[in-house]
């Protein structure tokens, strides 16, 4: 308990917030899961602005029916809401209100959207630029989060015995098969920066940052880029998401007889549980899941929908090449013909 936030007078956010996330990290929780549940206390401040610890009961059960009714809150994120209020309350302010044991998110049991092996093709060869065009490939070939991806090291990767290190959720480490032709394709990207620590790092906004970039890409650009490939595909845009490549990975792997341990293995879930959700499209039959893994995700030579003379090109240059040959405009001329459009409707 912290006798410094039960006496706080604060009506900063960012106090509650920078509060809630200190304390969840000194529990042991990672850096991101630690601000996904604090995220919502600093909502909570905003939404009465006055200090979190002389909220009432009362208060804190119309926040919460205001957050499931009016704002629509998805179960999981009605759980995340949850564990953040009894963290603050129960753990950091010691007030235990009565309304935090009938705090319940609906359950729910929904079957992963996944892309067929042909959808996932079309998509990534309407990327626009190498280095997002690589990232996709890796996250779909090896069945990674987006943020495994993102942190992957150069010192992480076995070439020779051809696996990943994956340091993942919950401070789980694991090993993933990586096709000979990911690893091609991550060593040629990675000579176009030469970073010495990581394989996709934040190139800047002059991007020249790459060789001594200490932090990786960002999210948004990395979930954009997706994003703006689906659409071009005309693929599921309302449905791609980065994490939809990881179980379209699963599905395909058991589709072609992969057994469900190994995909256990090799996605990284606690549970054999959580693995199952994907039994709903095909009887698991027992074969050598790294001879598979490398026969579906590609063999040498490597096949790219990119010209040596294109990887070579600014990412700018990269773009707009690839909008050209793919026909449809580059954002620019994009935005051009949408100021032009509203001019018209508007005169």
């Amino acid at each position: 308990m912290s006798n410094e936030a039960k006496t706080s007078s604060s009506r900063d956010p960012k106090y509650w917030y920078g509060l809630a996330v200190e304390n969840f990290i000194l529990q042991g929780k990672s850096k991101r899961t630690a601000e996904t549940y604090s995220r919502e206390l600093r909502l909570l401040t905003r939404h009465y602005d006055k200090p979190l610890n002389q909220l009432t009961e009362d208060e804190i059960r119309k926040y919460v029916v205001h957050r499931k009714v009016e704002c629509g809150l998805h179960p999981t994120s009605m759980r995340v809401l949850f564990c953040g209020l009894k963290f603050l309350y129960r753990g950091i302010l010691g007030i235990d209100y009565p309304v935090f044991e009938s705090m319940r998110a609906q359950s729910e049991h929904r079957l992963p959207d996944v892309l067929t092996r042909n959808e996932v093709v079309t998509v990534l060869n309407h990327v626009s630029t190498f280095h997002f065009y690589t990232f996709f490939r890796l996250v779909y070939t090896c069945g990674l989060r987006l943020s495994e991806a993102l942190n992957l090291r150069v010192q992480d990767i076995d070439g020779n015995r051809g696996f990943l290190k994956i340091y993942g959720k919950g401070a789980k480490d694991r090993y993933v098969p990586l096709p000979p032709a990911t690893y091609q394709l991550l060593r040629l990207y990675w000579k176009t920066h030469r970073n010495a620590r990581l394989i996709f790092p934040a190139l800047g906004r002059d991007l020249k940052e790459g060789p001594s970039s200490k932090r990786p890409m960002s999210l948004s650009s990395v979930q954009g880029a997706l994003k703006d490939a689906a659409r071009a595909a005309n693929v599921k845009p309302e449905k791609v998401r980065t994490h939809i490549l990881r179980h379209s990975y699963a599905t395909h792997l058991l589709e072609a007889g992969v057994s469900i341990r190994a995909i256990q293995d090799y996605l990284g879930h606690a549970s054999l549980e959580q693995t199952m959700v994907y039994l709903h499209l095909t009887a698991p039959k027992y074969k050598d899941g790294v001879a598979v893994i490398n026969s579906m995700m590609g063999r040498v030579p490597l096949m790219i929908p990119f010209a040596p003379e294109d990887i070579a090109r600014p990412i700018s240059q990269q773009a707009a090449m690839r909008c050209r040959r793919l026909g449809r405009p580059p954002k620019s001329m994009k935005k051009a013909i949408q100021a032009h459009s509203a001019g018209r409707r508007t005169a």
